[in-house]
C-alpha cells in the first residue's frame, strides 16, 4: 500500500521537505476561533481528529496477529495434543471421544442425531462409528419403531469407559490455565461464533 500524508493509499507521499511542524498543523488544526467560519472550523477539527485516531489504529489486516482464525487454529491443535496421551490410554482418538461423550450423554441416538450434535457430516461420522463398532465400544441397530432409523448404542465396554474418562475434563480445565469465569465466558463466545459462522455458511 502506498503510504500518503495521512498513511492512506492515493494521497500525497510524505517527503523530506515536509517538516514535522507542518504535519503537526495538518493533524492538529488551529482553534476554530482563528477561522472565518467557526462551524466549518469545528467540522474540520473533528474530521482531522478522526483521521489521527484512524491512523493510530491502522494495522495491516493480513498479519497473523490480526487474525481470529489463527489463534483458534493454534489453540485447537494445542488442545488436541494435550488430549492425545489421555485418550491413548482409553484407546480412542479425539473424534471418537466426542462420539462417546454424545452417547454417554444419551445412549441410543440415531446417526442423524449424532451428526447434528457433533456438527459432522455423514461422510465423516460413518467411519468413526465403524471404527468404534470394530473396537467393541458401540453397536448399530435398527429402531424398533422405525426400520429406517439406525441407532447407535454403547456396549458394556463402551459404557465402562466413561468411568476411566471421568477425570479428563478437570485435567483439561487445569491445563487451559483459565479461571472458571474465563472458561465459561470463552465457551459461550465460541458457541456464538460457531453458530454465526454456520449460519453464514448455510446462507452462501
Amino acid at each position: 500500500m502506498k503510504r500518503g500524508r495521512f498513511g492512506l493509499s492515493g494521497l500525497e507521499p510524505l517527503g523530506a521537505n515536509i517538516q514535522p511542524p507542518r504535519i503537526f498543523r495538518l493533524l492538529n488544526p488551529e482553534p476554530t476561533a482563528s477561522r472565518g467560519n467557526s462551524r466549518d472550523g469545528s467540522v474540520i477539527y473533528i474530521v482531522h481528529n478522526y483521521i489521527v485516531s484512524y491512523i493510530c489504529r491502522m494495522t495491516d489486516p493480513l498479519t497473523l496477529d490480526e487474525q481470529l482464525c489463527f489463534p483458534l487454529y493454534a489453540a485447537s491443535r494445542a488442545m488436541t495434543a494435550v488430549y492425545r496421551p489421555k485418550l491413548e490410554r482409553l484407546g480412542v482418538t479425539y473424534p471418537q471421544y466426542l462420539v462417546l461423550m454424545a452417547l454417554w450423554e444419551r445412549d441410543g441416538r440415531s446417526v442423524g442425531d449424532l451428526s447434528t450434535a457433533l456438527a459432522l457430516d455423514s461422510g465423516t461420522l460413518s467411519p468413526l462409528l465403524k471404527r468404534l463398532a470394530a473396537t467393541g465400544l458401540v453397536h448399530r441397530r435398527r429402531s424398533n419403531t422405525d426400520e429406517r432409523r439406525v441407532e447407535i448404542q454403547l456396549t458394556e465396554r463402551g459404557q465402562g469407559l466413561r468411568a476411566e474418562a471421568a477425570c479428563i475434563p478437570a485435567e483439561m480445565s487445569e491445563a487451559s490455565g483459565l479461571s472458571e469465569a474465563e472458561f465459561l465466558t470463552l465457551r459461550a463466545m465460541l458457541r456464538r461464533l460457531s453458530t454465526a459462522l454456520q449460519s453464514t455458511g448455510a446462507a452462501t
